[in-house]
């Protein structure tokens, strides 16, 4: 199969491609999601310590925010769909090393191999999308690629929650890594037969020092987020987060120097000065620290609060995931004509729906199903009007040759701010949260309430960051 040139767009959108490189969006987003409903099971099996079931969770997402815009770089250079297969073929092998772990060690070995996987894989999507798809076609793309992603991440704890209640031949939690391995296989052999390969017009080295400053900081940024409320923010956690500003600055200044030799650097920076890429990356970083933290603290909260199942657990994010998808549906059709507007009606619902959440819970009505579920719909038509559009608004303007560098900062930018948000309003809620009170219930309404007013917050940096994106619908 030839090449394709990234500044030449096809002259109709090969949807069939588009479909094949969507798949690997769900799982690569998904896995950061259903094994958060697999905890305590993976606890109970393996006998793992909280910071052992910590790393299960977070190790993933390490490798994963750390490595995502070297992916990036490696599409554009190699080939966007040779990285893609070899992406999906590595996530693969570490799902099964994942599924027969024999003890914690093992399976946060296989995470990190996981996740490293899924740095190879995802930026391939939004490269492949942005540079596939017409210019008429984009809010379609986009539309549907924001209800993939929004599918998998509300919908991770009801899908876990189903494989483990399933017991399908006694896997047990070891299912939840299982169903990666027929998906992946046959994409795989999808994006093998009908993918184009593409890669950047001019030919791109890798930027080694810029690979090394970029992967410290980010490592220096992520560690001590996820290890320091478990290590009781010891003095290394803020030497660390310092180091990470560091390493930004000297990433930045690397990066600057190579542009002004002429050379190739890993970001150029002038990306930055695109007002739609550099205050939509923030909108994302913002919108998924809200979503990936709350399902987190909320999860806990049903299953040690109320003593749900993992089953239970996952079925009450049911009605929450069909509105996510009706309205991520509703956001494409309407981007096009009503642009901002969109983003700003849902950044405005979604923060409404936490705010509602912290008061009904903190004013006294009890914590169950029934409670909470009319609140994580309300959230879920936010979010739905908010991160579908988002997604556009942050590659809308970048020139196709840079779409594998913008597409890795994306997604650099939705994992970093996962961690931040489960740093943050993971904090907020076991600070909160009592284990030994003899009122589960109450307790975790109370540690939930606390959370979903920390989440409020962040959902109003979000809307405010949205009336700083362009009023154009193209954008």
């Amino acid at each position: 199969m030839t090449d394709t040139d990234t500044r030449t767009t096809p002259t109709t959108t090969p949807w069939q491609a588009v479909s094949i490189v969507l798949i690997g969006a769900f799982m690569a987003t998904l896995d950061s999601f259903i094994v958060i409903v697999a905890g305590p099971a993976i606890q109970a099996d393996l006998g793992t310590s909280d910071g052992e079931l910590q790393w299960i969770l977070a190790g993933y997402q390490l490798t994963y925010a750390v490595l995502l815009v070297t992916g990036g770089r490696l599409g554009d250079m190699l080939g966007r769909r040779r990285m893609y297969v070899v992406g999906t073929a590595l996530f693969t092998v570490a799902s099964v090393a994942c599924a027969v772990s024999p003890t914690a060690t093992a399976l946060i070995v296989a995470r990190l191999a996981q996740g490293l996987g899924a740095a190879l894989m995802l930026p391939q999507v939004f490269a492949t999308v942005t540079v596939l798809v017409q210019e008429k076609d984009r809010h379609r793309a986009f539309g549907t690629l924001g209800v993939v992603v929004g599918l998998a991440t509300i919908g991770g704890q009801l899908i876990g929650g189903l494989l483990i209640g399933a017991d399908v031949f006694g896997s047990n939690w070891r299912s939840v890594f299982w169903i990666n391995v027929p998906i992946g296989l046959a994409t795989i052999a999808l994006a093998a037969w009908k993918l184009p390969e593409s890669r950047a017009a001019v030919k791109r080295a890798l930027d080694i020092p810029g690979v090394v400053a970029l992967s410290a900081a980010l490592f220096l940024l992520a560690f001590p987020l996820i290890q320091g409320r478990e290590a009781g923010w010891p003095w290394w956690v803020w030497a660390a987060l310092a180091g990470s500003a560091l390493g930004f600055l000297l990433f930045l200044r690397i990066e600057r120097r190579i542009a002004e030799r002429g050379g190739d650097p890993l970001m150029r920076v002038s990306l930055f000065a695109n007002r739609s890429f550099s205050v939509g990356l923030i909108l994302v970083l913002a919108t998924y620290a809200v979503i990936t933290s709350y399902y987190l603290v909320l999860s806990i909260a049903l299953q040690d609060g109320l003593d749900l199942t993992a089953l239970g657990a996952g079925l009450v994010y049911a009605p929450a995931a069909v509105t996510f998808i009706v309205f991520s549906v509703i956001a494409g059709r309407l981007a096009p004509k009503y642009g901002r507007r969109v983003l700003e009606a849902g950044g405005i619902t979604l923060a409404v729906g936490y705010l509602l959440t912290a008061i009904v819970l903190i004013g006294g009505v009890p914590f169950s199903p029934v409670t909470i579920v009319p609140a994580l719909m309300l959230q879920s038509v936010g979010g739905g009007l908010l991160i579908t559009p988002s997604l556009k608004v942050v590659l809308s303007r970048i020139d196709p040759s840079d779409a594998g560098i913008a597409s890795g900062a994306l997604s650099t930018a939705q994992q970093i701010g996962s961690a931040i948000g489960v740093a943050v309003v993971g904090a907020v809620f076991f600070s909160s949260f009592d284990a030994t009170a003899s009122d589960h219930s109450g307790t975790a309404a109370y540690a939930l309430a606390m959370s979903s007013f920390a989440t409020f917050g962040i959902a109003i940096v979000a809307t405010v960051l949205v009336y700083l994106l362009p009023r154009d619908p193209r954008g």
